[in-house]
């Protein structure tokens, strides 16, 4: 499904360096991904709901409690650089 053009096609935009064994290897694993994705698109899906996990999933995160925060004097002691009480960072590069 997948030939070595679109591999190579694939990997320059995603700005990848891939071998020849790499090429070769990526068109058969893509090609064997789209495969499961054709196979999945002809089930019947309407009467399933949406999930985002297959099985409950339930107190995964922990309690959204306030806390007291770090002192400003400590947060700032090893930080490499500090300007007017915070952390000062280098400006991005035009």
């Amino acid at each position: 499904m997948i030939d070595r053009e679109q591999v190579l096609h694939v990997a320059k935009l995603a700005r990848l360096e891939l071998s020849d064994d790499e090429v070769g290897r990526m068109a058969t694993e893509l090609s064997s991904v789209l495969g499961h994705i054709e196979t999945i698109s002809k089930l019947e899906l309407d009467d399933v709901a949406p999930t985002s996990h297959v099985v409950e999933v339930a107190n995964a995160l922990r309690a959204d409690v306030e806390t007291p925060c770090l002192p400003r004097d400590v947060a700032l002691a090893q930080a490499p650089a500090v300007q007017d009480d915070g952390f000062l960072v280098p400006s991005p590069q035009a």
